[in-house]
């Protein structure tokens, strides 16, 4: 615990204007972001006597260890910079309302030659209009389903329509008249786009001109005797109304607005949301967040659309916003709306009719939801809560485990060896945190030494953050004369936006790694080493777990030794009998059957058994897809199709003269040199095997070669199952 008068600013050495304050904590991680009219007299209520501080204030500035500040011209930039700031450096101590779900959106592809209406979730394309959110996605589907029969405008997939029109036959939408097929040119480009705006303007609520056309319509082919005809419209018409029915009409005056409420306590705030378009509830949403600083409702609200509205612009921001607090003061936060749409927006609370009413509604809403979010938190707050201090007592620890990692070591009968880290937090999974290692200390398979290998490539990591911060002096806690090397120095490498291994059940992005070390799933590009942002290895834990017995035990805590590290506990647990065993022990712990600790132990171990061996097939499904042309240096994905493309399979190219090669576009005479090279020098494939019948295939026979596009299946010995059980 700090005291704020070590690290407190010097008087007079605070500017008294607008700007955006930052704390941070003795690692250099930024703990707190806001925001001032005047620096000066809101950063000295911090510095006062801590007994007038409320407790949360008090826990944040003693967690502090120092505090920055950015001067800046207006209150509207102010804004601006602390909606910014929260973003990139996520601090601990400010409200983040954590959303519990991904909402569906009914997105319109028009950025496309032939706009698509699909299901969209996550974060918004340009080009893409967006209608919702939606509370599911089902819900989306029926609306569709519905106006497609008066603007049947594509729904399918990239690769659904590219088949259609190769084929020359249009899918079942298009047969029935639910689709206007202009895969196969029933329909111009022109007028499709025209279909999918004129369905967009029905959505935005304009519903009017298009019942009274189809009314129109209808009369016109009654008039004229066209008697199935005007029963479709009569049908359309019907469809359309239906589809209105599902979001009823809640303001008279077809009001485009967004209604904020919030219900709070003590210690938990939760807001709701409808968005109102064209005097219908068109979308639904809402928060839940810690009231981690003392906040008022004003400034909850202030928040909340900083994050409901930081990421949009145009129309997503309505004309008209009403909220049950206004944030003080209000002109920099209406002027910042008025910003992001291009045009006046308006601020306020409710005060009669049709609007305060359906205000009332919104905040029962969030009343409700507040309760349904204590009720499932309570038992499972009680629960991690009993498992971590029944874990800090059998393994007489001095407090709970706020923070482990478990490691767990994976490969194929020695092959691929990798290892991975998974971090629990307060009981709960912080994948962001998660790392993966490829072991590159030895060849074969030895799980002690790999497991020694990646406790101490992660803890001399851990030591070089220190000293970069300058927690220590240099060189201090490299014990034993162990200095860094040239290569545990680099900075970490570019980012990726594969995926990589590992991006099932919602692991996340994979990010790049150095050659050394290992690699992480991140968000986005806050992963850098400076200015408080998120550092791969720079946070200790309070344990180490490791899947595995004694000897495992013993590695991990020998490499903390020989790094000097004493205050990280270490402990095994063992797959057979779930033992728990400690480092210089004879014998195992042995928790309860049915202890919450060794339930919590449990999942943190299986976690890092699954990110392993996701990580491992991965890595074992890549070299098996690697073939001959990956080999030649500067040549892309892109060239490597088209030759596949133009000579059909690797077999054919091989043979090849250069001056063929050349004529595939793209491929100049050095690359195609190139090429032939590196294939006159590659091993050729072996025949292709039908698996079914055991016959061997040859290439000319219709069995192409393995390559890129269609990647083989290697043929391996035993059933999938006894294949499994090779891996490790």
């Amino acid at each position: 615990m700090a005291d704020p008068s070590s690290y407190r600013p010097r008087p007079g050495e605070i500017p008294d204007s607008p700007g955006v304050y930052r704390f941070r904590d003795e690692h250099r991680r930024v703990i707190y972001v806001g925001k001032a009219k005047s620096l000066r007299q809101r950063l000295a209520n911090y510095f006062q006597d801590l007994a007038n501080l409320h407790p949360r204030t008090r826990t944040m500035v003693t967690t502090a260890a120092s505090v920055e500040w950015t001067v800046v011209s207006t209150e509207v930039e102010a804004l601006q910079l602390e909606y910014s700031w929260i973003k990139e450096y996520d601090p601990r101590f400010n409200v983040k309302y954590r959303d519990d779900k991904s909402y569906p959106y009914l997105a319109v592809t028009m950025n496309e030659e032939f706009p698509r209406v699909q299901v969209m979730r996550g974060h918004k394309k340009k080009g893409v209009r967006y209608f919702g959110p939606y509370g599911h996605a089902w819900a989306i589907r029926d609306t569709v389903d519905l106006l497609l029969r008066v603007f049947p405008v594509r729904t399918c997939s990239a690769g659904v329509f590219k088949n259609a029109a190769r084929t020359g036959r249009p899918c079942l939408l298009g047969y029935i008249g639910k689709c206007s097929a202009p895969c196969v040119g029933r329909i111009t480009p022109d007028d499709h786009w025209d279909l999918a705006d004129e369905f967009c303007d029905f959505m935005a609520g304009r519903t009017g001109t298009y019942l009274r056309r189809l009314e129109r319509q209808m009369a016109d082919a009654a008039e004229e005797m066209e008697y199935e005809r005007a029963a479709r419209l009569r049908d359309d018409i019907g469809a359309l109304r239906k589809a209105m029915e599902k979001s009823a009409v809640v303001l008279a005056d077809a009001t485009d607005a967004d209604l904020i409420a919030v219900a709070e306590d003590e210690l938990e705030a939760a807001v709701q949301i409808f968005h109102v378009r064209g005097g219908r509830v068109r979308g639904q949403r809402g928060w839940v967040t810690d009231k981690v600083e003392e906040i008022t409702t004003g400034a909850l609200v202030e928040h909340a659309l900083q994050q409901l509205y930081g990421e949009e612009s145009g129309d997503a921001v309505p004309k008209e916003v009403l909220v049950p607090a206004l944030p003080d003061p209000v002109e920099p936060v209406q002027q910042w709306l008025t910003e992001r749409r291009g045009s006046g927006v308006s601020l306020r609370i409710p005060q009669r009719g049709d609007k305060k009413a359906l205000m009332e509604t919104v905040q029962r809403n969030a009343q409700q939801a507040l309760v349904l979010h204590k009720t499932k938190r309570a038992s499972d707050l009680t629960t991690r809560s009993r498992a971590l201090e029944e874990i800090a007592e059998a393994l007489d620890l001095d407090s709970a485990p706020l923070r482990v990692e478990c490691y767990d070591i994976s490969h194929l009968q020695g092959d691929d060896v990798v290892a991975s880290m998974v971090v629990f937090e307060d009981g709960l999974a912080r994948k962001s945190e998660y790392r993966r290692f490829q072991i590159k200390g030895f060849e074969g398979q030895d799980d002690v030494r790999s497991m020694h290998e990646v406790i101490t490539r992660r803890f001399r990591r851990y030591l070089a953050e220190k000293e970069k911060t300058g927690e220590w002096a240099d060189g201090e806690g490299l014990t034993d004369g162990e200095q860094r090397t040239e290569d545990e120095q680099r900075t970490d490498g570019g980012q990726r936006t594969d995926g990589g291994a590992g991006t099932d059940a919602g692991a996340g992005t994979a990010g790049g790694a150095g050659p050394d070390d290992g690699e992480a799933l991140t968000h986005g590009p806050a992963l850098k080493d400076e200015d408080g942002r998120p550092k791969r290895f720079a946070y200790p834990p309070q344990l180490v777990v490791v899947d595995g017995g004694q000897p495992q035990v013993a590695a991990a805590q020998r490499a903390l030794d020989e790094l000097g590290i004493d205050d990280v506990a270490v402990c095994g647990l063992a797959k057979r009998l779930e033992e728990v065993w400690l480092p210089r022990e004879a014998d195992p712990v042995v928790l309860p059957r049915t202890s919450e600790g060794l339930y919590l132990l449990q999942r943190v171990r299986d976690e890092a058994h699954r990110f392993a061996i996701t990580y491992q097939r991965a890595k074992r499904a890549k070299r098996f897809r690697a073939g001959p042309l990956d080999e030649v240096p500067g040549l892309g994905e892109t060239r490597k199709q088209a030759l596949i493309k133009h000579f059909g399979s690797v077999k054919r190219l091989r043979s090849a003269t250069i001056d063929q090669i050349c004529e595939v576009p793209g491929i100049g005479r050095k690359t195609a040199e190139t090429v032939a090279a590196a294939l006159a020098g590659a091993t050729p494939a072996g025949p292709a095997v039908n698996t079914a019948t055991g016959e061997i295939m040859d290439d000319e026979d219709g069995a192409p070669e393995t390559t890129a596009d269609a990647p083989g299946e290697p043929v391996s010995a035993g059933t999938p199952d006894e294949r499994r059980g090779q891996e490790r």
